[in-house]
């Protein structure tokens, strides 16, 4: 984990995106291509965790929306991936909606930046699998607790962004964020100990 919990390789790029959406909406191409190469696989990730096989005609409805509003957004390389995360969860409730497929009670939100640092030992399990088991596990997951891991680990938000993409409150993403964690550790055979020594060697 980085700075403020949020996940190293998010936190890597997040300066690189940040100048080339800025490029970008002054109408350079080859820099919008660089955002959407950064941003796409975890939002590809994340809409797979939503709406299955049809994630990548969903996710190419989102950015048809994100490139004609790109002049309205205003932040900087987080703030971009929050962003285009809230404009591909629309869009996947809208396909759900035409589906006639209800999502299961209220989506989370994840606040798991605010765990204690050990704890976020959860997510490099998570991290060890390859990224379609992973996947598969987080999908196994009560609809709330899998957006709030698909928002944390696989777009890379930290806890409020992903807090305001769902439009709920950090409380009860930290709640649901934590149990899906924990649901998916004990599903990997993660030990508390394990988990400690882990923590320890990070």
């Amino acid at each position: 984990m980085g700075q403020g919990g949020k996940p190293r390789r998010a936190q890597a790029y997040d300066g690189e995106l940040g100048a080339a959406v800025t490029r970008a909406q002054q109408g350079d191409e080859a820099a919008f291509a660089v955002a959407y190469r950064i941003v796409q696989p975890g939002l590809l990730g994340y809409l797979r965790g939503l709406v299955g096989e049809d994630a990548e005609d969903v996710a190419s409805d989102a950015w048809l929306e994100i490139a004609r509003d790109l002049g309205r957004f205003q932040g900087d390389g987080a703030g971009f991936r929050g962003w285009t995360a809230t404009i591909a969860r629309h869009r996947a409730l809208d396909h759900l909606r035409r589906q006639r497929v209800r999502p299961r009670s209220a989506v989370l939100e994840a606040d798991v930046l605010e765990l204690p640092g050990p704890h976020s030992t959860h997510e490099q399990a998570l991290e060890s699998l390859s990224t379609a088991r992973a996947l598969e596990l987080v999908r196994g997951l009560p609809r709330d607790q899998a957006e709030a891991v698909l928002l944390r680990v696989v777009v890379g938000l930290d806890g409020p962004a992903a807090a305001r993409v769902l439009g709920k409150r950090p409380g009860a993403v930290r709640t649901a964020a934590h149990r899906g964690l924990k649901r998916l550790a004990r599903e990997l055979g993660v030990t508390d100990e394990a988990r400690r020594t882990l923590g320890e060697s990070k």
